[in-house]
């Protein structure tokens, strides 16, 4: 339950996602799940799997998506909208603490190489390190403990937290939100066997990360082995991501926590990768194709496709083999005792020449 210390007249949250606005002077103080709402909360209901939680909740008002079949409940107050999850955004939105962030300013405790150019309002945290030639746009935040390589180039309106490595010559574009403990620009993953040992091979390219990218924790992207690994345009990489070298992310793509991009696998527009989905090397997923969880890809895959299962099939095809197997131990017993009717037959038969 998220209580707050400020308090949202319902009929402004109405107001807010577009639904009339409900009698009297409901005061929202907080927000809850369904279960979990008490009679100051605002709750929403998504799924007919929630049904049932609604016709128990303690909640004074739920977001309620249009054509969801819900039961009569008396003590509380139904906003019908198109999108519950989208309406609930908007009201966390309202009810959100701001982060902590350091002032505007350079805090003394950090180092910041004199050829650096610093935009205006651009806050540098404590005991971050600025190094040769970088450049930040106005209004970026740099909270402590980061470090930034020599001709990094930053955008406006970034956020970059904690413990952020970004190595030399990445280039990041405007509001970009990079979460703790991220790496940006190390060595792409190349090695040789010359005989005697593994060879490096020399990783002189870069990182690009374009404008309204969200990057979560831990995330470990890759530079190139020459030219670019690149992320487009209003991304969304979750928690735990590894992208290797020469990658290249389509615009308003989604990759969720503990996938892995191998070198040079590409995605168009809009891809969604599924947890712990893994792409092989040189691997293209066209536009708007879905990768399902745990999907090991290693063919290209079609705009517009579902591909899931280890290998990554067509969904329905992969479905269809995953109910085969799940047949097979009953097969196995019906094939026994065929066997032994077959055997049983043959024995009856007299021999041959007879």
């Amino acid at each position: 339950m998220n209580k707050s210390s400020r308090s949202i007249a319902l009929r402004d949250i109405a107001g807010m996602v577009g639904c009339a606005a409900p009698p009297g002077n409901v005061q929202i103080t907080g927000i809850a799940t369904l279960a979990d709402a008490g009679p100051g909360d605002i709750s929403f209901l998504g799924s007919e799997a929630f049904v049932k939680q609604f016709a128990a909740t303690r909640a004074a008002a739920v977001l309620v998506q249009k054509k969801l079949h819900i039961p009569e409940h008396a003590g509380v107050i139904v906003l019908p909208v198109d999108n519950a999850d989208l309406a609930m955004a908007a009201v966390l939105a309202s009810f959100a603490q701001p982060a902590a962030r350091p002032k505007a300013g350079n805090d003394p405790q950090a180092r910041i190489d004199p050829s650096a150019q610093l935009g205006a309002n651009v806050s540098i945290g404590a005991f971050s390190v600025i190094g040769v030639n970088v450049r930040i746009g106005r209004g970026t935040i740099i909270h402590p403990q980061v470090y930034i390589g020599e001709e990094v180039e930053i955008g406006e309106d970034c956020e970059i937290f904690p413990q952020v490595t970004i190595r030399e010559r990445v280039r990041i574009g405007s509001r970009v939100v990079i979460h703790a403990g991220s790496v940006l620009g190390m060595d792409g993953f190349g090695y040789r066997w010359d005989g005697t040992k593994q060879v490096k091979i020399p990783q002189i390219g870069t990182v690009v990360v374009e404008d309204d990218v969200e990057i979560g924790s831990c995330v470990c992207i890759d530079r190139a082995k020459f030219s670019v690994t690149r992320i487009g345009r209003g991304t969304k990489i979750d928690n735990l991501v590894q992208i290797a070298h020469n990658v290249t992310i389509g615009p308003h793509s989604v990759i969720a926590g503990q996938a892995g991009l191998a070198g040079s696998a590409s995605l168009g527009t809009r891809v969604t990768l599924g947890g712990q989905s893994a792409l092989r090397d040189h691997v293209d997923v066209g536009d708007g194709a879905m990768v399902a969880a745990c999907a090991a890809v290693a063919n290209d895959v079609a705009s517009g496709t579902i591909v899931s299962g280890m290998p990554a099939l067509p969904h329905r095809q992969s479905l269809r083999e995953q109910a085969a197997i799940r047949r097979l131990p009953d097969l196995v017993i019906q094939v026994r005792k065929l066997q032994e009717e077959i055997k049983q037959l043959r024995e009856q038969l007299p021999p041959a020449g007879k």
